[in-house]
């Protein structure tokens, strides 16, 4: 595939949903790809991209924004705490805030730089010992509890089970989004990315079927796009 086949099938998803026009963003997934494939994208138009490490995103994406400054670089990985001023600087929205430590890191760094990036909630709606996120039983206390240290969580973000039908957990995160009066939903892949259109996501993340097999590949259970 390619950036204007999977952005095609996102705009038949959406005419097929009967969304509105521009509704849904795709987040093209660079984590470990070469920069010239990266580059390539880059100079195709395409904007918003999604890394896994600070680490990573931190060494590439400094000199892609000095060539493309309307870049949009998203955190799509696991954070550890004392890395979040790092990815305060690196990032435009965080896709994977998953505990009160985290959400209080945050909360200290918004009052002292005077922002915060957007910031989605991951939740582990398959409740596997391997991942990170939220139980979807504690959804409802941490939106009330992120919202109380005036966080911008602008919605929820999940990543299904390999092994389970993908449309039962987007049709529960929608449902846990619509219930906390959240409007952005991080969800679908690049084999899966049309089904969550259907069940209302507004972030698509797509990495494989536009840029190619990555050189490494991580543990398929842990993939996010």
């Amino acid at each position: 595939m390619s950036l204007s086949q999977v952005s095609s099938e996102i705009s038949a998803a959406i005419v097929a949903s009967d969304r509105p026009v521009g509704s849904v963003e795709l987040i093209a997934v660079s984590k470990v790809q070469p920069n010239e494939r990266v580059l390539k994208v880059l100079r195709q138009g395409h904007r918003v991209f999604g890394e896994n490490r600070v680490q990573e995103a931190g060494s590439k994406w400094p000199n892609f924004k000095a060539e493309f400054p309307e870049a949009k670089v998203h955190l799509l990985g696991p954070l550890q705490s004392n890395k979040a001023r790092l990815a305060f600087e690196i990032f435009d929205c965080i896709h994977t805030l998953d505990r009160l430590k985290l959400a209080k890191s945050f909360a200290r760094l918004a009052q002292e730089l005077g922002y915060c990036p957007p910031l989605f909630m991951q939740v582990n709606t398959g409740n596997e010992i391997q991942k990170a996120g939220i139980t979807p039983e504690s959804v409802d206390g941490f939106v009330a509890e992120c919202r109380l240290l005036d966080l911008p969580l602008a919605g929820l973000m999940c990543i299904p089970p390999v092994d389970e039908e993908a449309s039962l957990h987007f049709a529960l995160l929608a449902k846990l989004a619509k219930r906390n009066d959240l409007a952005q939903l991080s969800m679908g892949m690049s084999g899966d990315f049309a089904k969550a259109i259907s069940f209302g996501a507004t972030h698509v993340r797509v990495g494989s079927a536009i840029f190619g097999e990555r050189i490494s590949e991580p543990d398929p259970s842990s993939s996010n796009e």
